[in-house]
């Protein structure tokens, strides 16, 4: 089995879980509407996807 010559150093443990941070979540202002939302997702205000009328608008 293998086994390790040194143990890990507290930096490169860093390091190795520079990635591994959570990210907040990202949106971006819709063109048409002016709302913030996800990107690649459908605006549910307006319904519209990429210029085109995915779902009928939501009423309030």
């Amino acid at each position: 089995m293998a086994v390790p010559k040194r143990k890990t150093t507290p930096a490169k443990r860093g390091m190795r879980r520079a990635h591994d941070r959570l990210k907040g979540e990202t949106y971006i202002e819709d063109k048409d509407s002016g709302e913030l939302r996800r990107p690649h997702h459908i605006d549910l205000k307006t319904g519209r996807y990429r210029g085109r009328q995915v779902l009928e608008p939501k009423e309030d």
